[in-house]
């Protein structure tokens, strides 16, 4: 597990890791990597901060744990690197983007075109056991991940936070909603798709973004040549 946050959240987050939950929680994610392949690489596990700097986070779409798939989670939650399959939850987001935005549905899953602009994409549990969805649950991610919303919450810039599911609506407590913008849905996974496909989840970010006075985000994910399904 990587020891060093992106130096942009070192000033908010670094106290988290002298803390004793998050010792142990190094302690079960490096067995676990003996023993089983976790996602993502190690390298990777901070991914999204690293794309997204703290001062700059204009949108954070809170996701569960990562893709559990060989090659799929990569620490940015929804998103897959180019030439991975495009998993049923993402490919939902992206035929929302075209029904609503007009966009067309990319070649890829690679989200990091959306990261970079300001959307945090923030897995609740940054590691997962290959095969075992939720294999990290419960040990320690979600005060880590907590205390990232936490920061967000407490900066006088405001942001949009975006909850799909029931899950990511139990965090709803730890956001100023005095502050910041919530969007609330349904998860685009097939389970609840009806529910979120015609939500229009992408208009109301947008709205929020322009009301805090910020540039709305280009959600056109480029094509890279390299079919996804």
């Amino acid at each position: 597990m990587p020891s060093m946050l992106p130096d942009s959240w070192q000033s908010v987050l670094g106290e988290e890791l002298d803390k004793p939950y998050y010792r142990q929680l190094t302690e079960f994610v490096e067995a676990e990597r003996k023993e089983h392949r976790i996602f993502p690489p190690r390298d990777e596990v901070f991914a999204a901060l690293e794309a997204t700097p703290f001062d700059r986070v204009k949108v954070l779409v809170l996701g569960q744990d990562p893709y559990h798939g060989d090659g799929q989670g990569h620490g940015l939650c929804f998103s897959v690197r180019p030439g991975v399959k495009t998993p049923p939850s993402l490919r939902n987001i992206f035929k929302e983007m075209r029904d609503e935005l007009g966009h067309p549905v990319p070649d890829n899953g690679y989200l990091l075109p959306w990261a970079e602009q300001g959307v945090l994409l923030l897995n609740a549990v940054l590691t997962v056991r290959e095969g075992e969805a939720n294999s990290h649950k419960g040990k320690g991610w979600e005060k880590f991940t907590d205390a990232v919303i936490k920061a967000v919450s407490a900066r006088t810039d405001p942001a949009v936070f975006v909850l799909w599911g029931n899950y990511a609506k139990k965090k709803l407590p730890l956001i100023d909603t005095g502050r910041h913008a919530v969007i609330q849905g349904a998860h685009p996974s097939p389970l609840s798709a009806k529910l979120f496909l015609g939500s229009r989840p992408f208009t109301q970010i947008d709205a929020a973004v322009r009301a805090q006075g910020h540039e709305p985000i280009d959600w056109r994910i480029p094509d890279l040549g390299v079919r996804a399904g």
